[in-house]
């Protein structure tokens, strides 16, 4: 199936999408072919020692607070610049502007991704704000995303045109694959690894079998295992990107629980963390 409509996701709160990462993920959705839905929040900021974020004052007149206005300031901001970047590329688009408190936002987002092929997130590091969001889409959208670190968006390819896969054979890879399928016909190159330390059998056959898969579908792809010498997978799998020049890591996310990721240093929390190039994920 091919993707034919992307979601952003924009934050306002407490600071604003910048302008180059928005044009970035433009960029992608034009390559795609795709669509591109933006959805920001103007939201109701609560603050310390006031019950609402826009309190009345004696005389009834609503009193607004800075911190609402710089998000609603920021949301109409954000909204004109992935407008003209949208149609500076020809990419069809339309934009959403919800209100809400901060809490419920990444629930909303993941809500409107639902009608939606993938959705686009931008991440710095250790970021709260979207790692929430991030979180709500594997979970509760049911659709594929792509992270992608806002820290260093101009060293990041426009195109996908090397392609690894993080491969150990659970289901939430099997459908992160299926998910990339338009992505990797495309692909120049396609390289398949399991980070694992020692040639076992079951990482050998289920990575020929991927291989294979692929090829039925018209995708030439290599596999090879790489050896963990003590490091976590994360860390391998940013080794890997880095070391063979992958535009796009494809990989499962939270094979493990949520609480065994964030203890053990599991390899969705890492990449999320610090994502080492555009990143599709899958649950």
């Amino acid at each position: 199936m091919a993707i034919k409509q992307i979601l952003l996701p924009l934050v306002s709160y407490p600071e604003a999408t910048e302008a180059a990462v928005i044009a970035k993920a433009v960029t992608v959705a034009q390559r795609l072919g795709s669509g591109m839905t933006a959805i920001t929040f103007d939201l109701d900021v609560l603050v310390p020692g006031a019950l609402y974020t826009r309190p009345f004052d004696p005389e009834g007149v609503v009193v607004e607070v800075p911190e609402h206005q710089k998000s609603h300031l920021n949301a109409a901001e954000m909204v004109k610049v992935f407008e003209a970047a949208a149609v500076a590329s020809a990419v069809k688009h339309n934009q959403i502007v919800r209100n809400c408190v901060p809490d419920d936002m990444p629930i909303q987002v993941a809500t409107c991704a639902r009608s939606h092929d993938l959705s686009v997130v931008p991440i710095s590091p250790r970021d709260a704000t979207h790692e929430k969001i991030i979180q709500a889409l594997i979970f509760e959208s049911g659709r594929p995303i792509l992270i992608f670190p806002a820290q260093s968006v101009d060293k990041l390819a426009d195109s996908f045109a090397h392609v690894a896969i993080g491969w150990d054979n659970s289901a939430q890879s099997a459908r992160a694959v299926a998910d990339a399928m338009p992505i990797l016909r495309n692909a120049k190159s396609v390289s398949v690894f399991t980070a694992a330390d020692k040639n076992a059998v079951a990482d050998i056959d289920s990575g020929a079998a991927l291989v294979g898969y692929l090829g039925a579908h018209g995708v030439k792809a290599t596999f090879e295992i790489v050896r963990k010498n003590g490091s976590s997978i994360g860390k391998v799998m940013e080794a890997f990107v880095l070391q063979n020049g992958i535009d796009l890591l494809v990989m499962g996310a939270y094979r493990h629980s949520r609480l065994q990721e964030f203890i053990m240093g599991g390899a969705t929390y890492t990449i999320v963390g610090q994502p080492p190039c555009w990143v599709l994920m899958s649950h």
